[in-house]
């Protein structure tokens, strides 16, 4: 697909390959001394899970519940106005997926240039996050919007679930297997697209695919654990994981499987500084038994990307395994 108006030229950076480096935001967020988890606040800031959960009372009928609450939003990773507002309300929803929870309603997060890119282009934006959230069960409602010099796109979501079933990223145990649902290699085709407009439908079939179906399956698996993978990548998000659970984790890397073209773009330059940014982050926590340009396509920064499961979820490939607590955080062979 080729747009008209070439969104991703209006912002230095695209998608989640532009967020605060992780070692910088952990450094920040560990200063503040509120919004530990406790009582029911069920999940908070300790382990940088993917969203906060509050437990509520118990409903009528004596069942538990849980609210999942959660933002994300980010600058354009296609050039295609409709497209990034699906990409991103995605992307925002995924947080609640990853979770174990539902979406059930979300509001807009609109940063845009009026001076310089028509509001209309904004509304397809925003068409695009409606449709999404309707793909999704989820109402959209209301949101926020500003004047801002480069277009940011995203959503603040709520959802629900059982506070007894919660997929969460510190609950990883030893003997487990490693799933990934879906492949990397998001952060070097959407770099690729930003330079030369080039179009991936592979990478927007990926990024635009709700992950409701795997964590329905994680759930009926009886899974405990698991996390999305986003801007900081599969290395990234999984030695988060192995850290908060105080165990480690070994890759088979042959076993990742990657998008079309991703391999022969990662060889021809185009790699998002948000994927260099997470290997010097997570280097000192790996023992890799393989190249420098595998360890970086593994810390692609990814957008929309897929579960990381603690767990053997069938149709999805088993990429490794948690182990006991080593000297290294993750063995890459």
């Amino acid at each position: 697909m080729n747009s008209p108006l070439r969104l991703t030229q209006y912002a230095a950076g695209g998608g989640c390959a532009c967020k605060v480096p992780p070692g910088e935001l952990e450094r920040v967020l560990g200063s503040l001394g509120r919004g530990r988890a406790g009582g029911d606040l069920l999940v908070g800031l300790d382990h940088g899970d993917d969203a906060a959960v509050v437990r509520i009372h118990p409903a009528e009928d004596g069942t538990g519940r849980a609210v999942i609450a959660t933002a994300d939003f980010f600058t354009p990773v296609v050039d295609d106005a409709y497209t990034f507002g699906r990409i991103a309300a995605a992307n925002a929803m995924s947080d609640v997926y990853a979770m174990g929870g539902t979406p059930v309603v979300a509001v807009n997060l609109l940063g845009w240039p009026r001076d310089r890119i028509p509001f209309d282009v904004a509304a397809e934006v925003l068409r695009g996050g409606d449709d999404a959230c309707a793909e999704a069960g989820a109402f959209l409602a209301g949101g926020h919007s500003i004047d801002d010099p480069e277009p940011k796109y995203g959503l603040a979501v709520t959802g629900l679930a059982d506070p007894e079933r919660l997929l969460r990223n510190d609950a990883a145990a030893p003997g487990t297997p490693l799933t990934l649902t879906k492949p990397l290699g998001l952060g070097v085709l959407n770099n690729r697209h930003k330079a030369t407009g080039e179009w991936f439908e592979e990478a927007v079939a990926v990024m635009t695919t709700l992950n409701d179906r795997a964590s329905r399956a994680a759930l009926e698996a009886g899974v405990r654990a698991a996390t999305d993978v986003t801007g900081f990548g599969l290395l990234g998000h999984l030695m988060k994981m192995m850290r908060a659970s105080g165990t480690s984790a070994v890759i088979d890397a042959s076993a990742v499987h990657y998008i079309e073209g991703a391999r022969s773009s990662f060889a021809d330059g185009f790699v998002p500084g948000g994927s260099r940014r997470n290997l010097d982050w997570v280097r000192p926590h790996v023992e890799a038994g393989v190249s420098d340009d595998e360890l970086l396509l593994l810390a692609d920064a990814q957008t929309s990307g897929g579960l990381l499961v603690v767990g053997e979820l069938p149709g999805h490939p088993v990429i490794g395994e948690v182990v006991a607590q080593g000297e290294h955080t993750v063995l890459v062979r």
